[in-house]
């Protein structure tokens, strides 16, 4: 990627876009943290917590290290029974089968704040407010299906993953069912089969939702851009956190292909974490990164919203 290419002008949104986007950063978390609170020893507890929290590792991962950079983007490689576990851990993420998920994403990095991108809150009708709500949820609901021909002709040569793809309904289901299983044999109590299937299933999809739509949305509106993308994608903190190292998307977007977002020390990136921790037992290789002289290369002016 060269430097004399200028890179995608930054969009400077009023004060009151910025404070409505920051909210809708910090609400969801901080109200979910209220909510566990104020139900603590009546309907919540530490068992919910840990089903919560577990699932959401198991799923989440599916989705940043399986379905994102595994499948979509081919940052490294790995063996069947691997690539199994991650089109399932993916999958009960209950974000889409693989196969949608996938070709959506292509798409989006194709068209990257363009007129064809998926989800973008710089294109469209209507206000900045509508179109931030659009590039958040509204998509899911009025986007049309992705050339999967086109944009996933390798994943659709795969048997293994077209079982995969064609099981997502039970993948769902089956991410329902294991905290509520969870929740009833570890308790011995219908009522905490009841709570380990509120908690650790329907709380956590929702939360889990949220958070990865904050990457479409939040991730292409507030934050830094150290690196040239030709969009506006941005490094976000706190969806770097909460989204298991998906938020430093200007990384990603500068650096599709790269098995690692957080390329700074400090920017925490606990996919990235797992992926090493994988390559150290055998179960990832060939793991891509930039080299210093491409990230040297992509470095411009760091500039912030």
């Amino acid at each position: 990627m060269s430097s004399a290419i200028p890179t995608q002008p930054t969009m400077q949104l009023p004060r009151g876009a910025r404070i409505s986007v920051l909210i809708s950063v910090i609400l969801p978390p901080m109200a979910l943290i209220t909510v566990m609170w104020l139900a603590w020893g009546s309907g919540f507890g530490v068992l919910d917590l840990s089903i919560f929290a577990g699932m959401y590792l198991i799923c989440g991962l599916g989705i940043t290290v399986g379905f994102h950079r595994y499948f979509t983007h081919k940052s490294f490689d790995c063996p069947r029974w691997v690539k199994y576990m991650l089109g399932i851990a993916g999958s009960m993420a209950c974000q889409g089968d693989l196969y949608w998920w996938c070709a959506i994403h292509r798409k989006h990095h194709q068209h990257s704040d363009e007129d064809h991108d998926p989800h973008s809150p710089h294109v469209g009708d209507g206000g900045r407010i509508k179109r931030f709500i659009y590039s958040h949820l509204g998509w899911l609901f009025r986007t049309e299906q992705p050339d999967q021909d086109r944009y996933i002709p390798d994943l659709k040569s795969d048997k293994d993953l077209k079982i995969i793809s064609d099981l997502f309904p039970f993948w769902v289901l089956l991410s329902l069912i294991i905290p509520a299983v969870l929740g009833g044999v570890i308790s011995g109590t219908w009522f905490g089969a009841f709570t380990g299937f509120l908690w650790g299933g329907l709380v956590r999809i929702f939360f889990e939702h949220h958070v990865t739509w904050s990457v479409n949305s939040v991730c292409h509106i507030w934050g830094s851009q150290p690196y040239e993308s030709h969009d506006h994608s941005r490094n976000n903190p706190i969806v770097g956190v909460l989204a298991l190292g998906e938020g430093w998307h200007n990384n990603h977007h500068a650096f599709p292909t790269s098995a690692r977002h957080g390329l700074a020390w400090w920017q925490f990136d606990s996919s990235w974490i797992f992926i090493k921790m994988m390559s150290w037992v055998g179960m990832a290789k060939k793991i891509k990164l930039p080299t210093p002289e491409r990230i040297e290369r992509a470095t411009a002016v760091g500039k912030s919203n």
